[in-house]
């Protein structure tokens, strides 16, 4: 809009410049032809009124071309040094998407685009380098302090045998670590196997759940179950993931004696699974960033639990491979939930999905 106001306006600027040119000439030449006492043919008047006035508009012209010039030659200049910069790596940068520019308003707005979104990609990195150093430390720490506490000869069996428990502990997490990021890295790949097929969804669930007994079992945990009858075509492998880490967790920080309810309901067009526990809620502004990776709501109480921060992640990548969604529900005083909704009938998922 504001380019039309602006293109409506010079129109009518060129209109009334050319209008006071002519004037200009002509009022000119008329004294001119006074002063001299002599006057040509009128159609000779006419011509030179003409060429005085393009002549005026002609200077006019090439002085704002020089301006103008001038502006486009700095304008493609700040151009090359953003996109110089970028490829230097710095992606603080900022063309200006003035509206004089024109047709080049565009290509200044997709540039300054262009350095956002590969700045945002450039802090996701090192934020992963940063996440990754720091879960591989903290075991390998643990395991170098502990391997020197061993060579004491003066420690008991008892005290040797828990130094090894807890290098054992540590080796299983750095495990599970490079096995979690091996598994995102595959399914980012787009490349990673991908075989749907149908299946009862509900009977995959109630697998799950008896799997996990003992851990339920021991924390004298209340399984509140409501499964209806559901087929889906999906991966059955890749959703096993998912409801391993989503029903793991859930066990996890529900508190002894708590509650967790499982329910899988149908509508005709998708599945809708809900799995939910009575533990800690977690803050409204961790449940935006809760399906990062390596993000950790409660960090002391993860370190605790021993998770790395991946699980939900693979899990949210999952889930977006059968074309589903996955959210988080949590309150104060109502119960935590993880709600996944996934389509009944599956489409192989696109290079671009």
């Amino acid at each position: 809009m504001l380019q039309r106001i602006g293109g409506f306006f010079f129109g009518v600027g060129v209109f009334v410049l050319i209008i006071v040119y002519w004037l200009t000439a002509f009022y000119g030449t008329d004294y001119l032809y006074t002063y001299l006492g002599k006057r040509p043919p009128e159609v000779f008047v006419q011509l030179i009124n003409c060429f005085g006035g393009m002549l005026l508009w002609g200077i006019t012209m090439a002085i704002l071309g020089q301006f103008l010039r001038r502006h486009e030659l700095h304008f493609f200049h700040s151009l090359n040094q953003a996109i110089r910069s970028m490829s230097r790596g710095d992606f603080n940068v900022l063309v200006d998407d003035n509206p004089r520019n024109g047709p080049f308003v565009e290509l200044a707005e997709s540039i300054n685009q262009m350095a956002f979104d590969l700045g945002q990609l450039e802090r996701m990195r090192q934020e992963f380098i940063s996440n990754v150093s720091h879960e591989i430390q903290s075991p390998l720490t643990s395991i170098s302090g502990f391997s020197r506490a061993l060579q004491n000869d003066q420690l008991s069996l008892e005290e040797r045998k828990h130094y090894l428990t807890i290098i054992e502990t540590e080796s299983v997490r750095l495990s599970k670590l490079s096995e979690n990021l091996l598994k995102l890295t595959s399914l980012e790949s787009q490349h990673h196997p991908f075989e749907p097929k149908s299946y009862r969804l509900d009977k995959q669930l109630r697998n799950h759940i008896l799997a996990c007994e003992p851990q339920w079992v021991d924390k004298d945990i209340e399984m509140d179950i409501e499964l209806d009858p559901v087929t889906v075509e999906a991966d059955e492998d890749l959703l096993s993931q998912v409801w391993t880490n989503l029903i793991h967790n859930a066990v996890k920080f529900v508190p002894i004696g708590g509650t967790i309810r499982v329910v899988v309901v149908s509508n005709g067009e998708e599945a809708v699974t809900r799995i939910s526990n009575n533990g800690p809620s977690i803050p409204e502004e961790d449940q935006t960033h809760i399906f990062e990776r390596f993000y950790k709501a409660d960090k002391s109480r993860n370190r605790m639990a021993g998770g790395n921060g991946l699980g939900l992640s693979i899990a949210k990548k999952i889930v977006e491979m059968h074309l589903g969604s996955i959210k988080v529900e949590s309150g104060m005083e109502e119960l935590t939930s993880f709600i996944v909704r996934l389509p009944i009938v599956q489409k192989p998922p696109t290079p671009d999905s």
